[in-house]
C-alpha cells in the first residue's frame, strides 16, 4: 500500500499483568504512586543463588479466567498472556464471533516462553527416565504458545505470530499487529508481550553473566536506572496486552479510544551479543524510523517511556541515543523507566510498557522513576525522579533493546 492507503490505528483496550497490579487499574495506580513491586524471591529457594530478589506477580489466579484442567496444562507464561488478553478485550468492548473472527488476530512476544516447565520436566527426565517425562512439555514451553492459546481462548482467527526478540518481543508483537492493522490484513489484533523468568535456571543464568543487581539488602532500591550507583538489572513478570483496532471500525462499533499508535523503528545494531553498539547508533536510528513513520519530529514528543534496565550500559548509551535522535528537544522532554517499579520483564516489558505509555497519554500523567537517588552524571535528561507529574502528553515513545542487538520505538499520540 501506498503511505495514502495507510489505515489509522488506535487503541482500544488494554490489560495488564505485573508485580505492582494484576489489572489496568491497579498497574496504573501503582505507575502513578511510585508503588514498588520488587521484593525477596518466595517462588523458589534461593539459598545458593547470587541473586535473591525479583519483581513477582502476587496473587494471581488463573482460576478467574479459565478452568483448572485448562491452567494445569499451561505455562505460566501463556497463563499470564490468556488473562491478560482477556482483560484487554473485555476493556475494548470488541466481541469476537463469526462474522469478524478471520479479521482479528493475535501477536505476543516472549523472551524465553515455558523455561520453568523445562527446567521441571529435565529433572523427571534425569531422576525418573524418559518414559516420565510429560507429553504437554513442548506445547507448553514453545514461545508460540502464548499466542496460539490466546486465539483458543478468545476465538481471534486472524493473523497470529509471536516474535522472540529478547527484550524487544513485546514492542515488536505491538509494532508487527500495527503494520498489519494499517496495510489492512487484519481490522483488529490482540498484541503485547509475555514473560515468566523467574525461575531457578534463568536467575542463575543471567546472575552468572553478571546482569543481575546484587542489592539484597534493600530490594525496593535495587532498580535504580539512570543512577550512578545502579548495579544491574532486577528480573520480572508479567504481561502487557494491548488491541489495536483499524479506526474506522472502532469508531462505526462507538469504542472507545486510548490514543493512536502511529510509528514503528526496528533496527539492529549488528554489533555483540548482549552490548550495545556505542553511542547507542542503533537506539538511535530506531527512533528516528519511528518518528519518520509517524511523520513527527522531535519537537512534538513530550514523553519518552525508556528502557531503561538499571544496567550500566544501557541507561548511558540510551541517553545518548534519545539526545542524538532528539536533538536539542531532548532537554524539554521528560523521560522515566518504570522498570525501576516492576523490574525487567524481558519479553513482556515492551507490552507492559507500551500499555504505561498510552495511559500517560490518555491521562497526561508521566510516571515517575523511583530511586533515582544519585543521577549518573552520563544519565543527565529529565527523569522524572520520585514522584509521577501531571503534564500534558500530545505524543510520546516507548523504547525497547534486546539481546542480539534488536532496537524497537514505538510511537503513539493522543487521538484527534
Amino acid at each position: 500500500m501506498t503511505n495514502q492507503q495507510l489505515k489509522r490505528v488506535v487503541v482500544t483496550g488494554m490489560g495488564a499483568t505485573t508485580p505492582i497490579g494484576n489489572n489496568l487499574d491497579e498497574y496504573w495506580q501503582g505507575l502513578k504512586q511510585g508503588r514498588n513491586g520488587i521484593g525477596l524471591i518466595s517462588s523458589f529457594d534461593t539459598r545458593d543463588h547470587p541473586c535473591k530478589i525479583a519483581g513477582e506477580v502476587k496473587n494471581f489466579d488463573p482460576l478467574a479466567y479459565m478452568d483448572r484442567k485448562e491452567a494445569k496444562r499451561m505455562a505460566r507464561f501463556s497463563q499470564f498472556a490468556v488473562a491478560t488478553s482477556k482483560q484487554a478485550l473485555s476493556d475494548s468492548g470488541l466481541i469476537i464471533n463469526d462474522s469478524n473472527a478471520n479479521d482479528v488476530g493475535v501477536m505476543i512476544g516472549t523472551g524465553v516462553g515455558g523455561l520453568k516447565v523445562m527446567e521441571e520436566q529435565q529433572i523427571v527426565l534425569l531422576e525418573k527416565g524418559p518414559t516420565r517425562v510429560t507429553p504437554f512439555l513442548v506445547p507448553t514451553m514453545i514461545a508460540n504458545m502464548a499466542a496460539g492459546l490466546t486465539a483458543i481462548h478468545t476465538g481471534a482467527k486472524g493473523p497470529n505470530s509471536c516474535p522472540v526478540t529478547a527484550c524487544a518481543a513485546g514492542s515488536n508483537a505491538i509494532g508487527d499487529a500495527f503494520r498489519l492493522i494499517s496495510s489492512g490484513y487484519a481490522t483488529a489484533m490482540i498484541c503485547g508481550g509475555t514473560e515468566a523468568a523467574v525461575t531457578p535456571l534463568a536467575m542463575a543464568g543471567f546472575a552468572s553473566a553478571k546482569a543481575l543487581s546484587s542489592r539484597h539488602d534493600s530490594p525496593e532500591t535495587a532498580s535504580r536506572p539512570f543512577d550512578k550507583d545502579r548495579d544491574g538489572f532486577v528480573m520480572g513478570e508479567g504481561a502487557g496486552i494491548l488491541v489495536l483496532e483499524e479506526l474506522e471500525h472502532a469508531l462505526a462499533r462507538g469504542a472507545k479510544i486510548y490514543g493512536e499508535m502511529v510509528g514503528y523503528g526496528m533496527t539492529c545494531d549488528a554489533y555483540h551479543m548482549t552490548a550495545p553498539v556505542p553511542e547507542g547508533l542503533g537506539a538511535t536510528r530506531a527512533i528516528e524510523l519511528a518518528l519518520k513513520d509517524g511523520g513527527l519530529s522531535p519537537d512534538q514528543v513530550s514523553y519518552i517511556n525508556a528502557h531503561g534496565t538499571s544496567t550500566p550500559a544501557n541507561d548511558s548509551t540510551e541517553t545518548k541515543a534519545i539526545k542524538n535522535a532528539l536533538g536539542n528537544n531532548a532537554r524539554n522532554i521528560v523521560v522515566s523507566s518504570t522498570k525501576s517499579m516492576t523490574g525487567h520483564l524481558l519479553g513482556a516489558s515492551g507490552g507492559i510498557e507500551a500499555v504505561a505509555t498510552v495511559m500517560a497519554i490518555a491521562h497526561d500523567h508521566v510516571p515517575p522513576t523511583i530511586n533515582l537517588v544519585n543521577p549518573d552524571p552520563k544519565c543527565d535528561l529529565d527523569y522524572v525522579p520520585h514522584t509521577s507529574r501531571q503534564l500534558t502528553v500530545e505524543v510520546a515513545l516507548s523504547n525497547s533493546f534486546g539481546f542480539g542487538g534488536h532496537n524497537v520505538t514505538l510511537a503513539f499520540r493522543k487521538y484527534k
